[in-house]
Parts: C-alpha cells; sequence; structure tokens
C-alpha cells in the first residue's frame, strides 16, 4: 500500500524518520521499475534546525520543495554530482525533510546494476544517500515530485521493525551545524549490511 498523504503531515520530523524504516522506496522511470527497503534515514527539522537547508526560513529556488505541503520529494545536488533524495513532511511552510541515506534492494536489482556501473550486487550499491538515487535512477529533476504518483512512492509492506531494532546516533556531515549536529536524528536498522559508512560526530 501506498503510504497516504496523512503520513506526511503528521508534525513529527524524528519520528517519521523512524517510521520510514522498512518501508519501501519504488520508482518507475524510463520504463523500470526498482525498489528497496529503507533502512537509514536522518530527520531535519527546518527553521529551527542549523543543520537543514530551510534553518532561519531560507527559501531558494532549490529549497523551495521544503516549504511545499509534505508527500513530495526534495532532491539536491552535493558537490555537483550526486543527488540526494529527501522526504518532505509536515504542512506547507513547514520546512521539515528526512534524508534517506541507505536501501536493500529489492526489485530491478540488474537495473540497479546497470545504473551504478556494477556487475554484481554488493552494499556499495545502495548504500548512501548518493549511490541509492543513482541506483534507483532519481536526479535533481525529480525535486517536488509527488510521493503518491506514479515516479516515486513509498509502500508499507508490512514489514514489522522492532523498537529495539533501531539504532539512533548523530547525522553525517554536519559538524558546521554546532550544537545542532550532536542532536542524534539519524536511525538506522542494527546489522543491516546496506547502512552507510558515514560517520556521525
Amino acid at each position: 500500500m501506498i503510504l497516504p498523504i496523512d503520513f506526511y503531515l503528521q508534525d513529527d520530523v524524528v519520528s517519521i524518520a523512524k517510521q520510514l524504516l522498512g518501508k519501501v522506496i519504488s520508482t518507475h522511470i524510463n520504463g523500470i521499475r526498482t525498489s528497496g527497503m529503507i533502512v537509514e534515514t536522518e530527520a531535519y527539522k527546518g527553521i529551527t534546525d542549523k543543520a537543514s537547508h530551510a534553518y532561519m526560513g531560507r527559501k531558494t529556488k532549490r529549497t523551495a520543495p521544503m516549504f511545499e505541503q509534505g508527500g513530495i520529494a526534495y532532491v539536491y545536488l552535493c558537490y555537483g554530482i550526486h543527488s540526494l533524495f529527501n522526504v518532505v513532511t509536515n504542512i506547507k511552510d513547514v520546512p521539515h525533510a528526512i534524508l534517506i541515506r541507505a536501501i536493500e534492494p529489492l526489485e530491478g536489482i540488474e537495473f540497479m546494476l546497470e545504473r551504478s556501473g556494477q556487475s554484481a550486487l554488493k552494499p556499495s550499491i545502495t548504500a548512501g544517500p548518493g549511490v541509492l538515487s543513482e541506483a534507483l535512477g532519481i536526479t535533481s529533476i525529480h525535486s517536488g515530485e509527488s510521493l503518491l504518483g506514479k515516479t516515486i512512492s513509498i509502500e508499507d509492506r508490512n514489514v514489522i521493525i522492532e523498537p529495539n531494532s533501531i539504532v539512533s546516533t548523530t547525522r553525517v556531515g554536519v559538524a558546521y551545524a554546532a550544537e545542532d549536529a550532536l542532536l542524534p536524528y539519524r536511525f538506522y536498522l542494527s546489522g543491516n549490511r546496506y547502512v552507510s559508512k558515514g560517520k556521525g560526530l
């Protein structure tokens, strides 16, 4: 079942980041279907979060999707190379977002390998936000795309995630955010081999 809009309109972005673990992201791009189970996320709490692109209400052409109603994608280029896929949550003008950091491949693996230039399935294909977007075919042109449509969707396939299997830690690459860099807003499934190797503080 594709997650309904109400899921994205919850007001606690940290809770949603944990709820997304075990959900399945699917893409239908150029006639190709690929999917993977979400195993790692990071929450960004908008205007009050120094690590967020929307801190203090910064709104640019790039970040505009964050200020829309939840249930859409926010995809941006990192270092001009990697497309990073984020889930926008909360109501319009409350720019909360969740970075999807890693997935466990499920469907269309042969196409993921082709997109990634790899010949065999191994964790490096989707263990990180840039490589997972590449494997799924997601680029910055998908920023603003509905997550309830045909191109990108997130589904509940009744995977049960036990609370004690979720690890909470600090986010990756946000040392510039001063005290907010220490917030335990990164979540991943303990023992899953597709979790990224990124290190928090």
